[in-house]
């Protein structure tokens, strides 16, 4: 009968793999250096895989090593939190949610308490990341993004949205369509690796304008965030998503100057990976996401449009 890892062993392991070091693992467990090279060798004996390919003074995971982590990890967070309960310790489901950087650095972050309101008490990674995420070396359990950018995880399309010019109510006026080239506009530009975002230009095409140089003219941002709050601050005319900027439109710190809309190319999406697609805080922060943004992106403020 083969000799199973000795829990020790396996805690060395995943320790030493979530930390990226022999030596970030050892001060973990207050053990030495030596001590968990030790350990993770005889766990590698035992299995008859190994676990580590050893590069001078850094060590790098086998796709065995790849494989076990992400279960290793969950297995020692389960012990932790029965081991708190039969301690008398409070129970608290751990989520770690991952969305792009403009959702969380406002969208998503002002509503979590509403979730937590109606779920109870959870602890919540909110991480703002740009795609690629490494889901299971940061144990993801959720991750929203433009586009399906993860097919070997299980996703799902949960809304397009569109883009809407917007600006302060002071800039709007009487704005006619003609108008917006001669008004300041705020471009955005998710940069070389993002995707594409419908450009002034492209907004100005299909409205059968011809803008000139003014297209390119005004400020310019990297986030969707970023230039929601510009045009918010009177500085010019955005083009801003749907689910980003309905509130600000409902509670009137922005006005629609014209209807017309630029649908975006690709649905947001869901991703869950199979590790965590069975625990029900991450079901039912599924569940309230969908709702949250669908609310958005149905906004009355939205409806009237002249879609492009």
């Amino acid at each position: 009968m083969a000799t199973l890892p000795s829990l020790k062993g396996l805690q060395a392991f995943e320790a030493a793999a979530r930390a990226g070091s022999f030596v970030a693992a050892a001060e973990e467990l207050s053990i030495s250096a030596a001590a968990v090279s030790q350990l993770i060798r005889t766990v590698e004996e035992q299995m008859g895989r190994k676990l580590f390919h050893r590069v001078n003074r850094r060590v790098v995971l086998t796709e065995a090593g790849v494989e076990m982590l992400p279960r290793l990890t969950m297995a020692f967070q389960e012990i932790g939190s029965v081991s708190r309960e039969v301690s008398g310790g409070a129970f608290r489901p751990r989520l770690v949610v991952s969305v792009p950087p403009s959702m969380a650095m406002g969208w998503l972050s002002k509503r979590l308490a509403g979730f937590v309101a109606s779920h109870g008490a959870v602890d919540i990674s909110l991480r703002g990341d740009d795609d690629p995420v490494p889901f299971d070396r940061e144990l993801i359990d959720i991750r929203l993004s433009y586009g399906p950018h993860y097919r070997e995880h299980p996703t799902e399309d949960i809304v397009r949205d569109a883009v809407y010019p917007v600006c302060a109510p002071a800039l709007s006026g009487a704005i006619k369509r003609d108008d917006l080239a001669g008004l300041p506009l705020i471009h955005t530009d998710w940069g070389p690796t993002g995707a594409s975002f419908p450009s002034w230009r492209n907004w100005f095409e299909a409205a059968g304008i011809d803008p000139g140089r003014s297209a390119r003219r005004g400020l310019s941002a990297n986030s969707s965030r970023a230039a929601l709050d510009l045009a918010i601050s009177g500085l010019g005319v955005a083009l801003a998503q749907g689910i980003y900027c309905a509130q600000a439109l409902e509670d009137g710190r922005l006005v629609r100057p014209v209807l017309r809309t630029a649908v975006l190319r690709q649905p947001y999406c869901l991703t869950i990976p199979e590790r965590s697609a069975r625990r029900d805080v991450v079901a039912a922060f599924r569940k309230w996401l969908i709702e949250e943004c669908l609310r958005s992106v149905e906004s009355p403020a939205l409806r009237s449009r002249d879609s492009s």
